[in-house]
């Protein structure tokens, strides 16, 4: 009996094995060390696109783009996509996933690779190796009384660096709040320019029970932005601003600061946005979300015409969608793209370049603002976030909203081919 009992445990034993060799097996073939993605178009994030190429990804960098005869040498895995379009992971430049606790697996599976948390709790960059990468700034720096804690109010006990909004006063140390938040992980500062009062600004709608606040609200100083600004820079960060009319954005160009977080909501003089352009300022446009300002649009068309009559600017604008707010998809956004196209192109009639670079302001110069390049494109040693969708996203936008394929840092997400 104990004979039979020892052969049934030693059967049973290599049936585990087995099982175990099997599942080996397999998780070595959902990670492989190299991928051949093959589709009708390529993008590397720059150029016009390719037809008929592959992407070769050699564990979680981008190794080389050429056609399916080129690199089939270099790996047997290959993705044979068919007619579709193969992307750069899209970076969102504007969100507030933290702070509105917006699930960052969704982000990643609609193809947003990347995303620059502008507003909430300080983290530690996360993310890139099947997750999605967040580029936290932290809370916003604001006046005391001021937007954004006057609206959006989570007072956190112990660390006020877990809400939305830092106060700063007249005799808060600056220079050491600014240090704090890049020692604590901030890849950016942001601050507040807001005296409230735009007409359709969605900060100006109730929010909870609360009532607004009747503007003006408080706002930082010049002086105060300048010190901000000078802090940042030496410590190599940018400076992104919240401003919605023409007093706020006189003293962020003042103050010296990088990039505006969305486009002003309310009319801006030509004579400001002119300097805003020779200060070389990069706009991030959250068009879609902010459609309800009644300035938005003509700022906008009034600014690309600007930078297009001024080449030696380094104006530009950045694709940005401002995940967290309940009109806008979590994920790529073709609303935006369409609204960045009719109204960013300059002057002139739309043409393919155009369509273009609004490709590439949500991929190669989106990832060289944030300082990160060649994060954004799929050019040689370039971390492997690659999207790809079924047909021709150059020709529908909309497309863009639900890839059929993900890669983060070389791990597939999403897989539909």
């Amino acid at each position: 009996m104990k004979t039979n009992r020892r052969i049934i445990d030693t059967f049973y034993s290599v049936l585990a094995i087995i099982a175990c060799l099997s599942c080996y097996s397999e998780t070595a073939a959902a990670s492989p060390t190299c991928r051949l993605l093959t589709a009708a178009r390529v993008f590397d994030g720059i150029n016009f696109p390719m037809d008929n190429m592959s992407v070769l990804v050699v564990g979680n960098k981008i190794k080389q783009i050429g056609s399916y005869a080129q690199l089939k040498s270099q790996c047997s895995n290959r993705v044979n996509m068919g007619d579709a379009t193969i992307l750069p992971g899209f970076i969102e430049s504007h969100a507030h996933i933290s702070f509105q606790n917006v699930r960052k697996d969704v982000v990643l599976a609609n193809g947003i690779t990347t995303v620059q948390d502008t507003g909430g709790p300080l983290k530690a960059p996360e993310g890139g190796q099947g997750a999605v990468r967040l580029l936290s700034v932290g809370p916003i720096l604001q006046a005391e009384g001021g937007y954004p804690l006057n609206i959006f109010s989570h007072p956190s006990p112990g660390d006020a660096f877990q809400q939305i909004g830092y106060p700063i006063s007249a005799s808060t140390d600056i220079e050491s709040v600014v240090t704090a938040l890049v020692n604590g992980g901030a890849t950016a500062i942001k601050i507040a320019l807001e005296p409230g009062g735009e007409a359709g600004a969605p900060w100006m709608l109730p929010h909870g029970a609360d009532p607004v606040p009747t503007p003006p609200w408080a706002m930082l100083s010049t002086e105060q932005v300048q010190r901000i600004v000078n802090q940042a820079h030496a410590l190599g960060k940018r400076v992104i601003a919240h401003v919605g009319e023409a007093e706020g954005l006189q003293r962020a160009i003042d103050g010296g600061v990088d990039e505006l977080a969305h486009m002003p909501c309310a009319t801006i003089p030509e004579n400001l946005l002119q300097q805003a352009v020779d200060s070389g300022m990069t706009f991030v446009t959250t068009l879609d979300t902010l459609g309800s300002c009644a300035g938005i649009h003509m700022n906008a068309i009034k600014l690309a015409e600007m930078i297009e009559n001024t080449p030696e600017t380094e104006a530009r604008f950045i694709y940005g969608s401002e995940i967290g707010h309940d009109n806008v998809p979590w994920g790529n956004n073709g609303e935006e793209m369409h609204w960045m196209l009719h109204l960013t192109h300059g002057a002139g009639p739309i043409d393919f370049n155009d369509v273009v670079n609004i490709f590439r302001s949500a991929t190669s110069e989106a990832g060289k603002n944030l300082g990160l390049a060649p994060l954004g494109t799929l050019t040689p040693n370039a971390p492997a976030d690659i999207i790809a969708v079924k047909g021709n996203p150059f020709e529908r936008f909309k497309l863009m909203e639900n890839p059929d394929f993900v890669m983060s840092g070389g791990r597939i997400v999403v897989n539909k081919f």
